[in-house]
């Protein structure tokens, strides 16, 4: 059973998707009518825009759903998938693979999405940090138990868990956890505490938008951010999506429940390799690689 996964943001580089525009009528067409939905000029920045132009939220989530989005659309009828999946940000690109959501629907949202993430990490001041080499009840553990908003956001693999808070507790949950035997602590180059309380400003303007848009019947479940589970019903999709912002990614269930359930091989499509870096410290032995036209 092929699983298609989707990367989040931290995967854009500068010329990402430029071999998709030069090859592909259809992707002419899709990023044509991207710079006319999000009102400025996405693919001029993607292709040769500088890295430190393509780090700002309200391109780099854009540019990473236009990457996997049109790609998946551009595979025809190659993308058969069994199960999707997308990291945080990456969901709304399996979504859209899936047919759970049009792409223009899906290119609105995102586009609001960053938006409010911008706006709730210039309200407070906050961060992520990645620790390695810890269990994750050990840092779910100290992390309860220090004051001041700190939780575990993403775990990406066994031993690799990213904490998201203010910043005066994300240090001190860094000097517990380097102190609890954590290999590393390291504070990550992010614009604010992503899947955390902190941004409920944004989860409340997101949930609106979501609510007035449709989501249709998927060809495939898709095993959704919050609870790891493989979804299909349309109105449960809308409510994962809702509490994603605040919620974590719990993208090791996820591939652990993917590979139980008979994923035999993993395809990415967008930016990056990072997920199949991750399923394969979960399972070396499975099938990895990148969609390409």
């Amino acid at each position: 059973m092929k699983a298609y996964v989707f990367p989040g943001q931290g995967a854009q580089f500068s010329g990402m998707g430029k071999d998709l525009y030069d090859h592909s009528e259809l992707a002419r067409s899709l990023f044509a009518q991207a710079n006319e939905i999000l009102g400025f000029d996405i693919q001029s920045i993607m292709f040769e825009g500088t890295d430190e132009a393509l780090k700002q939220t309200n391109v780099t989530q854009p540019a990473i759903f236009l990457h996997s989005a049109i790609l998946s659309a551009c595979l025809g009828e190659r993308f058969q998938p069994a199960m999707v999946a997308g990291h945080s940000l990456g969901e709304f690109s399996a979504l859209v693979a899936n047919q759970t959501l049009s792409f223009e629907d899906g290119l609105r949202l995102v586009a609001k999405r960053a938006a409010a993430m911008q706006k709730a990490c210039e309200q407070t001041p906050s961060t992520m940090a990645a620790i390695l080499g810890l269990e994750d009840d050990v840092v779910e553990r100290i992390c309860a138990e220090i004051n001041g908003v700190v939780v575990a956001a993403n775990y990406n693999c066994p031993g690799q868990l990213v904490i998201s808070g203010s910043i005066a507790a994300i240090d001190e949950a860094c000097a517990q956890l380097t102190a609890a035997g954590a290999k590393r602590a390291l504070v990550l180059q992010v614009g604010g505490a992503f899947h955390s309380p902190l941004m409920e400003p944004a989860r409340e303007e997101l949930a609106a938008a979501i609510e007035a848009t449709h989501f249709a019947e998927p060809i495939c479940p898709i095993y959704q951010n919050v609870n790891a589970q493989a979804v299909t019903d349309p109105t449960q999709i809308k409510a994962n999506l809702v509490s994603q912002l605040t919620g974590a990614v719990r993208w090791t269930q996820i591939m652990q429940n993917m590979l139980a359930e008979g994923c035999s091989e993993v395809i990415e499509v967008g930016p990056g390799k990072v997920l199949q870096g991750l399923f394969k410290k979960v399972d070396r032995e499975i099938l990895t690689s990148s969609a390409v036209l």
